[in-house]
């Protein structure tokens, strides 16, 4: 029973993690489209939502839009964006930033570097407490099972 309090924790920490992970490494992929100066106009071809939640919790819509574009080198490209913009629809042409080497990687965000930086820093900073929290948990409990062992030889 004592492992429940180690591995429910643990369990927590690794997906915490995970999404650090990929919160940092779409941020990055981001800020190199924007910074990698390579633009293409490119063309909304479809639009869905996604929902989670319901039941017990409120729930939760995310919007996404699949584009495609032409790079310079004339190579096509489709990409999946998500949180984009409702006013975008299926048909319209929105301009793209891409890197070179990684153009599947482009994104229709508008350049927003600070806004960027604000936002994975405020999620980077709640995973982080999160996974304090989760530390401190298993800390709290390993010590409590250890003074219990103390009470019952």
């Amino acid at each position: 029973m004592e492992a429940m309090f180690y591995v429910a924790p643990a369990l927590m920490i690794a997906m915490a993690v995970r999404a650090l992970v990929r919160l940092l490494g779409r941020a990055r992929e981001v800020r190199a489209a924007w910074i990698g100066g390579l633009t293409a106009e490119a063309r909304c071809l479809r639009t869905y939502t996604t929902a989670s939640g319901g039941g017990e919790s409120s729930v939760s819509t995310t919007l996404h839009h699949v584009y495609e574009f032409t790079t310079g080198g004339g190579r096509a490209v489709r990409f999946e964006e998500s949180n984009g913009p409702g006013t975008v629809v299926e048909g319209d042409v929105v301009t793209v930033h891409y890197t070179a080497e990684r153009p599947e990687r482009a994104t229709a965000h508008a350049p927003a570097p600070g806004r960027l930086v604000a936002e994975s820093g405020c999620l980077l900073a709640f995973l982080g407490v999160f996974i304090a929290g989760c530390v401190a948990f298993m800390v709290s409990a390993h010590l409590m099972f250890s003074a219990a062992d103390g009470f019952f030889p």
